[in-house]
């Protein structure tokens, strides 16, 4: 096993967890979340999210020590046109994040605590549609990381 293998399977594995993990919210636990009453429904969402971001930072810092040290390997200049595209959708990833993690997860979080379902409502929604956001940007980094390769 070299450094550039290791640097690989832990930039794969933060990706797996990231996205995979919006896949998993967005397209599976979102729809069966529907039929509970909001103060369940709200209260689910904050203590799964409060997980789930957890894991997203991990993957935040394992993504950029991982990608810098590829990137550094080869030199950015000398980088495939992919791995260009790969860089620049992740750092808008992580910037969606970082503005549900400072907005709407606060305002979530705050809500559930006073149990004003509306204004946590509010929050969840936005959350949502920044996430779904994110997603389809994960998975348009996957298609640079993967077909981009091949141009």
């Amino acid at each position: 096993m070299t450094f550039h293998h290791l640097m690989l399977f832990l930039h794969v594995l933060a990706v797996t967890a990231w996205v995979g993990g919006m896949a998993f919210a967005w397209g599976c636990l979102r729809p069966a979340l529907g039929a509970l009453a909001p103060a369940q429904r709200l209260a689910l969402w904050a203590a799964v999210l409060g997980r789930f971001f957890l894991l997203v930072w991990v993957a935040i810092v394992l993504l950029l020590l991982s990608g810098s040290a590829m990137l550094m390997e080869v030199g950015f200049a000398r980088a495939p046109a992919a791995w260009h595209a790969m860089t620049f959708t992740g750092l808008v990833m992580i910037a969606v994040f970082l503005s549900i993690w400072f907005g709407p997860w606060r305002s979530l979080q705050q809500a559930v605590r006073v149990e004003d379902w509306a204004r946590g409502a509010i929050a969840m929604n936005r959350i949502r549609q920044r996430v779904a956001f994110n997603l389809a940007l994960g998975v348009v980094t996957i298609a640079a990381a993967t077909l981009g390769l091949a141009f």
